[in-house]
């Protein structure tokens, strides 16, 4: 084994890359908030940004936190009553069509936020501002008052926390 003891160690050839923070207020409409997780999971897949695109939901209010239980315990209630039941049209037309209510009573009323890291290398950057105007510009992500903060710029630290802080 040859080593080269002339040479200065240069470190790791990959850099930390500089992330970049988009921030969405849905407010109170969930729909919405759904549809741009939808599409930011079509252009995940169609464009292959699975580490590069990250986004997490913030959602505040006395709702968020109790949503996911509430919606376990009303699809359970379906189930029993399904099981009990006779076996006929009626008992499987009643437990079809008592989900739907339900759903929307699992949905949480407070307000809703979407938090997008873009994580781009240094050669990547057109692809990066190619997105960094075409996502304020769709449809689900323009009227929820889009703000765009890249590392240094203030806000991009508090932001940063946030998106870390989420699951």
């Amino acid at each position: 084994m040859t080593y080269i003891l002339d040479l200065a160690w240069r470190g790791p050839q990959t850099e930390n890359m500089a992330h970049l923070y988009m921030s969405f207020d849905f407010g109170t409409d969930e729909e919405k908030a759904q549809l741009a997780r939808h599409k930011l999971e079509m252009w995940r897949q169609a464009f292959r940004l699975d580490k590069k695109l990250l986004y997490k939901f913030e959602r505040t209010g006395p709702d968020a936190s109790s949503a996911a239980p509430l919606a376990e315990e009303k699809s359970e209630k379906p189930a029993k009553a399904e099981k009990s039941g006779k076996p006929g049209k009626g008992a499987k037309g009643k437990a079809k069509a008592e989900p739907a209510p339900e759903k929307k009573v699992a949905a949480p009323a407070g307000p809703v936020k979407l938090h997008l890291r873009l994580g781009f290398s240094g050669h990547e950057k057109m692809t990066e501002e190619r997105l960094v105007k075409r996502i304020p510009g769709e449809e689900p992500f323009k009227d929820a008052s889009p703000s765009v903060m890249r590392q240094g710029e203030p806000g991009f630290d508090e932001t940063a926390a946030v998106f870390d802080a989420l699951d």
